[in-house]
C-alpha cells in the first residue's frame, strides 16, 4: 500500500519518521540501479532535496510544520520551470533555450508549504498524448504486469510511476485532455484535474492554454485535495466527505462506455453497483453533445492550433529531433485558419452551455476514466495501433477538458487485478464538490 499524505505526517509528528529518512528513502528508489528512476525522471535534485528534508526536520523540532506537506518528497512534471534550468518538457529539441529566469508559481507554493523536490519527472514529449512513451528518455513502464511491459499512461507518465514506486509521496502533472487522470488510472492512482482557472499556469510550458491545467496524483482523494489547496492558494478548510446517499450521479449513455474491455467493465459495473447499494442515486442519461465533439475538433483541435503556433518556428528549425508521433499531431492544426478557430471556440461555448444544461440537477458525472486496461509497449510498435489507443485512451478525459470542468480519477478495480479508474466529473468551478464526494465513493469502494 502507498501511504498517505495523513499516514506521512503522523508518523513525522510522533517522531517514527523524519524528513531526511523519507527523502533519502525516496532518493535511493531513485537511484536503485534494478527499478525504473533512470526512466521516470529526467532531473534529480539529490543535494537540493536532503537539504530542504533537513530544514524541514529542523523547522518541526522547533514545533513548526508549514503544512500538510512539510518535509514530504514530491515530484514535478519536466514542463514546470526551475530558475536556472532549461525546461525540457520530455524533449531534445530545447537543449539550447535559455534556462528559465523565475521558478513556476505552483512550484514556488509547494517548496513554501515545505515540499521537498526530489525531482522532474519524464513525460510525454511535449506533453501531447494519453499514452506516455518516450523515445528520448524512455518509457517508465506501469507496476502492474511490469514483467510483460506495459504504458504507464501519459503525458504525465513518469509523475504517476514516481508515486507507486515510492520514489515521491505525491506528484505534480498536468491535464490538457487528461494527463494527470489518464496515468493515474492507469497505474492505480488517484488523480484530480481541477477547473483550468484555479490553478494558475505561471510557469508551466504550454500545449493548449485553454485547456491546460494543473494538478497532483497521489494515494487517495484527500491527498490530491490537500495538494490541490496549495497548487491553488486555496486556504479555506478542506472539504469533508460529502454523505453519498442521495448523491445523484450522472451515468452518460453516449459513448463513454463504447470499447471497453472487459476487465474495465467488470470492475465498473461492480462500482456502480456498491455505489447504488450505498444509496448514491445513479441516473442514465444521453449527452448527445459528446457524439459531437469529434465533428467540432475536425480541423485540428483547440490543441492542435495553440501546439502548431507554439511549435512552428521550432519545428522549422529542428524538426527531425521531435517524436515522429508527436510531431504529427502537432501539424494537425498547420492548416487551421482564423475562421476555423473562432467557429471552433464559438462551438465551444455553445457546446459547454448545452452540457451544463443537461447535467444540471446531478452532483457530478460517473463514467470509466479510461475504457481499457493498460496495453503493452509491444502493442503499440505499430503506428495505426498506437494512433488508435491513444485516441481511445484519452476520449472520456477530454470531454472534461473541453467542458472547462473538474474531475477526479480514482482506483476501482479489485486488488490484484489490472488498474481501472472511476471518473467522478463536474461543470468548471465545483471542485471542492467532486472532491468531497470522491471522499465518499473512496470510502465506499474500499470497504471490502
Amino acid at each position: 500500500m502507498i501511504p498517505t499524505l495523513a499516514e506521512l505526517r503522523a508518523a513525522l509528528d510522533e517522531g517514527r519518521a523524519t524528513s531526511l529518512k523519507l527523502t533519502d528513502a525516496a532518493l535511493a528508489h531513485i537511484a536503485d540501479p534494478a527499478g525504473e528512476g533512470v526512466r521516470v525522471f529526467t532531473r534529480v535534485y539529490s543535494g537540493q532535496a536532503r537539504a530542504a528534508a533537513q530544514a524541514s526536520d529542523l523547522l518541526r523540532g522547533a514545533g513548526l510544520a508549514r503544512s500538510a506537506i512539510d518535509g514530504l518528497p514530491i515530484s514535478i512534471k519536466d514542463l514546470f520551470d526551475v530558475a536556472g534550468e532549461t525546461t525540457m518538457a520530455g524533449s531534445v529539441v530545447l537543449a539550447n533555450a535559455p534556462p528559465a529566469a523565475e521558478t513556476a508559481l505552483i512550484v514556488r507554493r509547494l517548496q513554501a508549504a515545505g515540499a521537498v523536490i526530489v525531482g522532474r519527472t519524464n513525460m510525454t514529449e511535449f506533453a501531447y498524448s494519453g499514452i506516455g512513451m518516450n523515445p528520448h528518455y524512455g518509457t517508465p513502464r506501469n507496476p502492474w504486469d511490469r514483467a510483460t511491459g506495459r504504458i504507464p499512461g501519459g503525458s504525465s507518465s513518469g509523475a504517476a510511476v514516481s508515486v507507486t514506486d515510492n520514489m515521491a509521496v505525491a506528484a505534480i502533472g498536468t491535464d490538457t485532455g487528461g494527463s494527470v487522470r489518464i496515468p493515474a488510472a492507469l497505474c492505480g492512482l488517484t488523480g484530480f484535474k481541477p477547473t483550468a482557472r484555479r490553478v494558475p499556469l505561471d510557469g508551466a510550458l504550454p500545449l493548449a492554454t485553454r485547456l491546460d491545467s494543473i494538478g497532483p496524483i497521489a494515494a487517495s482523494v484527500r491527498c490530491c485535495a490537500q495538494l490541490d489547496a496549495i497548487l491553488a492558494g486555496d486556504a479555506a478548510p478542506l472539504p469533508a466527505a460529502a454523505r453519498l446517499r442521495g448523491m445523484r450521479l450522472a451515468l452518460p449513455s453516449t459513448i463513454v462506455r463504447d470499447n471497453m474491455d472487459s476487465q474495465v467493465a467488470k470492475a465498473f459495473e461492480n462500482a456502480l453497483s456498491r455505489l447504488s447499494a450505498a444509496g448514491a442515486l445513479i441516473e442514465e442519461i444521453a449527452v448527445p453533445e459528446f457524439a459531437e465533439l469529434a465533428a467540432i475538433n475536425a480541423s485540428g483541435g483547440l490543441s492542435g492550433a495553440e501546439a502548431w503556433t507554439w511549435h512552428r518556428t521550432l519545428i522549422e528549425r529542428a524538426g527531425d529531433a521531435y517524436d515522429p508521433r508527436v510531431m504529427s499531431r502537432i501539424r494537425r492544426g498547420q492548416n487551421m485558419t482564423a475562421a476555423d478557430l473562432l467557429e471552433l471556440l464559438q462551438a465551444r461555448i455553445r457546446w459547454t452551455v448545452s452540457v451544463e444544461q443537461r447535467i444540471a440537477g446531478h452532483d457530478a458525472m460517473i463514467m470509466p476514466t479510461v475504457p481499457i486496461v493498460a496495453p503493452t509497449l509491444a502493442e503499440l510498435a505499430d503506428d495505426d495501433a498506437y494512433y488508435r489507443n491513444n485516441a481511445l485512451i484519452l476520449r472520456n478525459p477530454t470531454f472534461i477538458n473541453f467542458l472547462d470542468g473538474c474531475a477526479l480519477s480514482l482506483p476501482c478495480h479489485a486488488p490484484g487485478t489490472a488498474p481501472v479508474g472511476l471518473m467522478l466529473a463536474a461543470a468548471g468551478g465545483r471542485d471542492r464538490a467532486v472532491l468531497a464526494l470522491g471522499m465518499a465513493v473512496e470510502s465506499c469502494l474500499q470497504q471490502r
